[in-house]
């Protein structure tokens, strides 16, 4: 649970919002009963007014999959959808939901706190406990007392039962011990608008009254309740999330004053009074604020409140900090009938009327959506590798209710509860999709680093994006920035403490960056690359030599310039989990030491880091393995590539797989370009291993200089047995002798060094290697060579 912050100095940045269209030139767009061109006609004017950010693939000029869909489309693993066939979206729920029509049920709840659903009966509660993945099986049940049931909610250690009997009545039961006590107010004094449990250390349960709060304890030996304080006040309505831990309460003529608390596990804050406008749709005219126009949501850690104003057809952002309120912005609804959803960090807005969806990623400076207006489905999972797909006018039937139906309920942050069929529904975004519908790869990238849900399918698609922009030759620029969005967001989860592999951070950089490296349990391992000493030279030397490569070989605008100033661009720009905040680039007029108001969840970094980070060597195996045959037709342009690569994962403290030199030098000697292999050597672009070396004296020959460049890095790198192997296959076994000496290579076989004394017809040099291993190796007169080369000698003389 973090603590409440308190709001930022005063910032004054220039806010860059495009002027919404009328709502006039939308009405067209958004009907009841929609036109067949209806969100065409909606993309186009979003795409006119320069609102949309990212249009779906029928407006995009080409796609990052369109060049090569058959390295990146995901068929096999494509969700089949029950609308109609082609229906582009990119938002879903997933079917079979879960059921609960079950007969003589008194309503449906839904306890946030314990995220149970909950159908109470006449004398029992069923209650479904909802997680990640949607339930099967039958479920529980508390029995309960005969009598109205308002509302229902679980303690959070789950030993007792709230349920609300009357807007003047409270029941709380045992679930121990079934004992059962009332809470009960006057009927003409004041009237209970309903009550939570908290985590509070002070409070266990809070009851909200149109005359304020009280805020209780709850003793469960005695089954008893005892007053700890009330705040008086008048209260209209309110809005209370377990997930923020945040009540906002509303008071006014106009429901347009409110107060506000969070009660954490840390303590109560109360925060400033703050009021909240709303557009009159005439003069004279004073609207009234309702609770279904507002909205607390979480979002990256933090909470902001969204109001709706139905005259202008846009969403308010508040975000709360411990002594202020702060107005953030507007996002155009477009509708004034709507409905609000949080998927993964994603606010989903739900146009009732126009059953389509709208998403916002309020992380970017941007408060435009990210993708056009389309419908949201019911997906199923395919069935014998067959996509499933019904038509839009049996939707209805395939799951027993209508999309956006009478009975649908929003409940916070991501389902949806069909009260009238009995039916719970899941959201979720199709990250495939809205990968597909832009060709802007690193703002692509960017997206999918912040993605926390489909794990599997947010790394999938980073590298087959990646390959993509490669096969397709986009300018160096672009693949620069994505391979930076890439490894910037694989670097910067590493420093948030957790074990990956490939990963290399000197004490120098750990001083700078205020950073100490700490071990996430729930991490896992990787690849394993082990951590080597950070090769300073390398960024340097690809800066100084990258402008050597012949860039009129290429097929490319770019220049060296380009590829320098994109790179360095790309690490200033906010992708990954980076704990940036985006009111901190707004105009803000706030108090001094002000910090922002955090939720009561936490960011479970470890299981992301571990799912979704793309490693250097995973960079390797799936990008630019992948892609060697096909680029052989111009590897100047993957030799670009590579080098743009190498200055990424350098500047971003990572180590490349020394099998990515190997294809380096292989690419260039493929072209004839050997001496730029001995200048990237020398200036330790390519690092010295063993792989190289073996890779240069395998080039050498066709080219003697490099096979010595290779004989000298297994020297350099103290591999004395392949170097002596090496003199030994150029010739040199004298000096193989002496080096092995020095050394004491015992590994080497003295057959070896006995042929090439032979080979050379001369007694003396035959009799000094014998010399020489009868004296270095004991046990060499007891061997056959021993033998066999003495009768040699002995002929020989």
């Amino acid at each position: 649970m973090l603590q409440l912050p308190r709001a930022p100095r005063p910032i004054h940045l220039r806010l860059m919002v495009c002027t919404p269209p009328t709502p006039r030139a939308l009405r067209l767009a958004f009907q009841q009963t929609p036109p067949p061109n209806a969100l065409a006609e909606c993309s186009r004017v979003l795409k006119k007014s320069g609102q949309m950010k990212l249009l779906h693939r029928e407006k995009e000029p080409a796609s990052v999959f369109e060049g090569n869909r058959k390295n990146v489309l995901l068929s096999g693993k494509m969700q089949g959808g029950l609308g109609s066939v082609g229906t582009l979206s990119h938002a879903y729920v997933q079917h079979p939901p879960l059921r609960c029509d079950i007969p003589d049920i008194r309503g449906i709840f839904y306890d946030d706190a314990n995220k149970f659903l909950i159908a109470p009966t006449a004398d029992r509660i069923l209650y479904w406990k909802i997680t990640p993945s949607t339930p099967a099986g039958p479920p529980n049940s508390d029995p309960i007392n005969d009598g109205p049931v308002l509302s229902v909610r679980y303690s959070l250690d789950q030993k007792a039962i709230g349920i609300q009997r009357s807007n003047h009545e409270v029941e709380f039961r045992n679930r121990e011990t079934g004992e059962t006590c009332n809470k009960k107010w006057r009927v003409d004094s004041e009237t209970l608008l309903g009550f939570f449990w908290t985590d509070c250390p002070t409070y266990d349960v809070i009851f909200v009254k149109t005359s304020g709060l009280d805020l209780l304890a709850y003793e469960p030996q005695s089954n008893a309740l005892r007053l700890v304080d009330s705040k008086k006040f008048n209260v209209s309505w309110y809005l209370y999330t377990h997930e923020s831990r945040l009540i906002v309460l509303a008071s006014g003529m106009q429901c347009t004053l409110f107060t506000g608390y969070q009660f954490s596990a840390s303590g109560v804050v109360k925060l400033p009074k703050f009021e909240m406008t709303v557009s009159k749709s005439e003069a004279n005219s004073k609207p009234v604020l309702a609770a279904d126009d507002v909205h607390i949501v979480t979002v990256y850690g933090r909470i902001y409140c969204l109001q709706l104003d139905r005259v202008s057809m846009t969403l308010n952002m508040y975000r709360f900090y411990r002594d202020a309120v702060v107005h953030q912005g507007t996002l155009p609804t477009y509708s004034s009938r709507i409905a609000v959803s949080v998927v993964d960090n994603i606010i989903m807005v739900h146009q009732i009327d126009a059953k389509v969806v709208i998403l916002y990623d309020i992380f970017m400076d941007s408060y435009a959506p990210i993708s056009a207006p389309l419908p949201l489905l019911v997906r199923r999972l395919p069935s014998n590798n067959r996509q499933a797909t019904q038509s839009s006018d049996n939707q209805s039937s395939a799951y027993g209710g209508t999309l956006y139906g009478e009975g649908w309920n929003f409940l916070n942050p991501d389902l949806v509860c069909d009260v009238e069929n009995g039916l719970l529904w899941k959201l979720h975004l199709d990250l495939e999709a809205i990968a597909a519908s832009t060709s802007d790869a690193p703002s692509v990238l960017e997206f999918l680093q912040r993605r926390k849900s489909d794990l599997s399918m947010v790394k999938t698609l980073s590298l087959a994006i990646v390959r993509t922009v490669i096969l397709e030759r986009r300018p160096i620029t672009m693949v620069a920035k994505a391979m930076d969005v890439v490894l910037d967001s694989y670097s910067r989860l590493m420093k948030m403490g957790s074990d990956l592999p490939g990963v290399r951070r000197t004490s120098e950089q750990n001083l700078q960056s205020g950073v100490q490296p700490v071990v996430n349990p729930d991490s896992s391992s990787g690849d394993g690359n082990r951590p080597v000493q950070s090769n300073s030279g390398v960024e340097h030397g690809i800066a100084n030599h990258t402008a050597n490569v012949d860039r009129t070989l290429l097929n490319t605008s770019s220049d060296s310039d380009d590829i320098t100033n994109a790179s360095g661009g790309a690490n200033q720009e906010m992708s990954g989990l980076q704990a940036s905040d985006v009111a901190e680039r707004k105009p803000l007029v706030v108090g001094k030491d002000s910090r922002p108001l955090a939720s009561g969840t936490s960011m479970q970094h470890g299981t992301h880091v571990a799912n979704v980070a793309v490693s250097p060597s995973e960079m390797f195996e799936s990008v630019f393995v992948l892609v060697e045959d096909e680029m052989m037709g111009d590897p100047a342009y993957l030799v670009s590539i590579i080098m743009e690569f190498l200055r990424s994962v350098s500047k971003a403290g990572l180590k490349a797989p020394p099998n990515l030199y190997v294809m380096t030098t292989t690419l260039l000697a493929h072209s004839n370009r050997y001496p730029e292999i001995m200048l990237f050597v020398s200036n330790k672009i390519l690092e010295p291993s063993k792989e190289l070396a073996m890779q240069l004296m395998e080039l050498g020959r066709q080219n003697s200089p490099t096979r010595k460049l290779g004989v000298d890095m297994l020297r350099e790198r103290g591999l004395h047995q392949d170097y002596v192997s090496a003199l030994l296959q150029d010739g040199y076994y004298l000096e193989a002798l002496r080096y092995a000496r020095k050394y004491k290579v015992i590994t080497v076989p003295p057959a070896l060094f006995l042929e090439e004394a032979v080979a050379t017809n001369s007694a003396k040099n035959l009799a000094a290697v014998l010399s020489f291993f009868t004296e270095f190796v004991p046990t060499f007169k007891t061997t056959s060579d021993y033998a066999r080369y003495r009768h040699i000698l002995s002929e020989m003389i």
